[in-house]
């Protein structure tokens, strides 16, 4: 018998085992709720989340699941496995942290809802015709880890991916501007700044110039682009003209078509600063440049669903100011090519919002806690949605001659026909 004493090669028409995987999620909230709260209190950067990794990849073994770490040649990235079915279904984790602020965005939470939508769908991912797959993928917060990993063939085979982000408030679509990440140096002639100021090059100047150009670039710059950055270094005492400058910055637009097209002009205006300086310079990105997202509309419909039986409102019409569904993120890399949503859940911390430390405050909170649960649950019943809507009729107990279609679509629809 399968895991509600259902017979082999029969499942119900989709309430009973939506109302398993909330129960099993409920059941399971201590040992979900202990990866968050352990993450969070153990934040690490990209690329360097070692424990981080070993710890979800310990929770999902003792669900069990079959883990293979070091994926695509990355020692902090996985892909744990349950079921063996012909459609597959990913959830998606992210757990670094940012530099000085740590999980100010998070990711504690996704992590956790990975591993509670998992520990849901295990036990009934074979007579759903799944194969699930928990894909744990390291610096989404700069490094484009998931980039990596598509080109290198995990997301191969992959029928449908998802996540969900925290934010401050509840919202279904998400909205991602393509970005790009790179570094900058200045390099100049040091000199004592006033004994000797005509044989010095000034690097932090180089900078000075660059920002200026930025500034009076934005004028031209349609409404949705966005050059932001930081300067880590220009010298190291106020009587040396200093010889070297670094920073470290973004360019996002609507798309990576609007992308490539401005991003040569926003290159141009540091090597403005070169050239009035007369220092030397080197840009180089730091990853992969990150796609906009690409929204599954029927999925999205279905998550959207399921939230309000759980009392959420994903606002679907998008009634409410845009936030942090606008940020930018690798998993819109991997929208383009498989289908995916990437719903937000309100932890309720606002005047907080992501990037602050009140907001990593928040991210383990009791609403904090209460999103993680219920991003598993979602998660769990909106790829039931989907199975059913795949399934042959007979398999169904209680269907009718056809099964219902309502997740059913071409891949990225929603951009498609916008």
């Amino acid at each position: 018998m399968s895991a509600a004493g259902r017979a082999p090669g029969a499942v119900d028409s989709g309430g009973a085992l939506k109302d398993e995987v909330r129960a099993r999620v409920e059941a399971a909230s201590a040992r979900i709720l202990g990866v968050s709260h352990a993450l969070h209190a153990a934040p690490e950067v990209a690329w360097r989340e070692h424990r981080s990794a070993e710890l979800i990849v310990a929770a999902l073994e003792e669900a069990g699941l079959t883990v293979e770490t070091g994926s695509a040649g990355l020692p902090t990235a996985f892909v744990a496995t349950a079921g063996a079915g012909p459609r597959t279904a990913a959830v998606i984790a992210e757990y670094d942290a940012l530099a000085g602020l740590g999980h100010a965005c998070g990711h504690n939470i996704i992590s956790a809802a990975a591993v509670g939508a998992a520990i849901a769908l295990a036990p009934v991912a074979d007579e759903l015709g799944l194969t699930v797959r928990v894909i744990g993928t390291p610096a989404e917060e700069g490094g484009g880890g998931k980039i990596v990993m598509l080109e290198r063939g995990v997301f191969e085979g992959v029928d449908l991916a998802m996540m969900v982000h925290p934010g401050p408030d509840d919202a279904a679509w998400a909205r991602p501007r393509a970005v790009a990440h790179f570094d900058v140096e200045y390099t100049g002639v040091e000199s004592h700044a006033s004994a000797y100021p005509q044989l010095g090059v000034n690097a932090a100047d180089a900078f000075t110039v660059a920002q200026t150009a930025i500034g009076l670039l934005r004028q031209q710059l349609p409404d949705g682009v966005r050059v932001h950055g930081i300067v880590r270094e220009a010298g190291t005492a106020p009587n040396a003209i200093p010889a070297m400058a670094l920073g470290s910055w973004y360019v996002r637009a609507d798309d990576l078509e609007q992308l490539d097209a401005l991003f040569p002009r926003v290159a141009a205006c540091f090597e403005a600063g070169a050239l009035a300086t007369g220092c030397t310079m080197r840009l180089e990105e730091t990853s992969g440049r990150y796609a906009e997202f690409r929204n599954d509309a029927p999925l999205l419909g279905a998550f959207a669903e399921n939230a309000a039986a759980l009392g959420r409102d994903m606002d679907l019409a998008e009634k409410k100011p845009a936030g942090m569904n606008t940020a930018s993120t690798d998993m819109g890399n991997v929208s383009r090519l498989v289908r995916s949503i990437h719903p937000y859940l309100g932890i309720d911390s606002a005047p907080a919002v992501n990037h602050q430390a009140a907001f990593a405050a928040a991210a383990a909170t009791p609403a904090a806690d209460r999103a993680a649960l219920d991003g598993a649950i979602l998660m769990a019943q909106t790829i039931i949605d989907d199975a059913l809507a795949h399934l042959p009729a007979r398999a169904i107990d209680g269907a009718s001659t056809s099964t219902s279609t309502s997740t059913a679509s071409v891949p990225n629809s929603e951009e498609q026909s916008a």
